[in-house]
């Protein structure tokens, strides 16, 4: 086998492959970049204007379809990508929400950190780099946070869950440029187990479970369109 592996990796070189094609895959923030450069080629084809709404943060955005007609009239931004842990929101913060200028920002992410084993003291501090990082980019711009959801696939993770939002929400409490938007009883059946909004691999969610969503964030997206910008 390792002879057989050997002499592929040979071939390979001998054709003249970047030895670069030959490294495992990029597990760090540099693995979103092919979603950083999407971003900027939407850009150059058509600039949004400045003091629109920012949705920023992990997989449950990116894959949110249908946020545009969700919000409408509101102007909307939709620059979730997915697999982003907050960490990874933070490193391309001048990417995915500075150049924006946005009116507000919309922050899902936290499950994923969650699941990479990080404590919920550890998913706050993460998230109050990311308050950090908007008040010198941004100042008082609004930040409304997306509690972390209970998905069928992570039920054995609600704790943990749960304790992240619990610190969030008390962040939320202490500042004015913070507001908590808890869309997790939508998302529960009254014995507490997950509705059946998602799709086949129990994380992410169906229109059924867009829709749960939109009840309860559009009225936030409301009063965010109405903030000086």
């Amino acid at each position: 086998m390792l002879n057989r592996l050997g002499a592929v990796v040979a071939v390979l070189l001998a054709a003249g492959l970047p030895s670069a094609a030959l490294a495992q895959p990029a597990t760090g923030p540099e693995r979103f970049a092919p979603e950083m450069e999407a971003f900027a080629a939407a850009d150059r084809a058509a600039a949004p204007p400045a003091c629109q709404i920012v949705f920023t943060g992990s997989s449950s955005i990116r894959f949110w379809k249908t946020l545009a007609q969700d919000m409408a009239p509101a102007p909307v931004i939709n620059r979730g990508f997915g697999g982003s842990q907050i960490s990874d929101v933070n490193v391309f913060f001048d990417r995915v929400v500075a150049p924006y200028r946005p009116r507000a920002i919309f922050f899902y992410a936290g499950e994923n950190d969650i699941n990479a084993g990080e404590t919920p003291d550890e998913v706050a501090a993460d998230f109050g780099r990311f308050m950090d990082l908007k008040t010198a980019k941004l100042g008082a711009a609004p930040v409304y946070f997306i509690a972390l959801k209970p998905s069928r696939a992570r039920k054995g993770q609600k704790p943990l869950q749960d304790a992240a939002n619990a610190k969030i929400r008390a962040m939320a409490d202490a500042r004015a440029d913070l507001d908590y938007v808890d869309i997790v009883p939508a998302m529960l059946e009254a014995d507490g187990s997950p509705k059946d909004i998602f799709v086949a691999d129990g994380l992410h969610m169906t229109s059924a479970g867009y829709a749960l969503w939109t009840a309860v964030v559009r009225p936030a997206v409301e009063r965010a369109a109405k903030a000086p910008c």
